[in-house]
């Protein structure tokens, strides 16, 4: 199936990436106009992060999963997941919201790594545990080309290092950048809590 090069554009202050849940409640006009054709005929649209600076030229597409829910004003709470990420060439202005004209992007060949990938999967698991005291449960396990995207998706990592993250072109590269700021993150985090759980024993203490 042709993919098409000139598509909605939906800036947000949001990094979206393959694979990865977003839902998004649609309130202004143009978008509910720009949702509703995505939906008829249908096609996807693309997100692109959007700060009072500038907008990025790299983006991705989002297929929406569903619609959750239809107000009386037109308003709707729909469900979207990460597609295809893309390079933003020209923005158009030519209807009621922003189109764009777009050039996919493909990765980089990397060969795997079966020793650093479990590496990465224990430190993710680890972190994962820190963050929200579960276990990772990943319907998409044995989908390593997208593992460093999911993985991201669930870090609080800023919008900046997200966005550098979209742009790398080589799942070996993003999981490298993951290893590196989970490293850094773990003892951080961990120092964090322990702070917090001495205050909370003894009235003292502090992040």
């Amino acid at each position: 199936m042709t993919r098409p090069n000139r598509i909605p554009l939906f800036p947000l202050d949001v990094v979206l990436f393959p694979t990865m849940p977003l839902p998004l409640h649609v309130f202004e006009p143009r978008y509910k106009v720009m949702i509703g054709r995505c939906i008829e005929e249908p096609i996807e649209f693309g997100i692109v992060l959007a700060t009072k600076e500038a907008v990025a030229s790299v983006g991705c597409t989002a297929r929406i999963v569903r619609k959750v829910k239809d107000y009386s004003d037109g308003r709707m709470d729909i469900l979207t997941e990460g597609s295809s990420i893309f390079r933003l060439t020209e923005i158009l202005d030519e209807r009621e919201y922003h189109e764009g004209v777009i050039e996919y992007l493909e990765d980089e060949a990397s060969p795997p790594d079966p020793h650093r990938e479990t590496k990465l999967l224990e430190l993710f698991e680890c972190c994962h545990l820190l963050l929200f005291g579960t276990n990772w449960e990943d319907a998409a396990r044995g989908d390593t080309v997208n593992l460093a995207y999911r993985m991201a998706s669930r870090l609080p990592i800023d919008l900046q290092d997200r966005q550098a993250l979209l742009e790398m072109r080589s799942e070996k590269d993003r999981r490298e950048f993951l290893e590196r700021w989970m490293a850094d993150f773990k003892p951080k985090f961990t120092q964090r809590q322990q702070a917090r759980q001495r205050a909370g024993s003894n009235g003292h203490g502090g992040d």
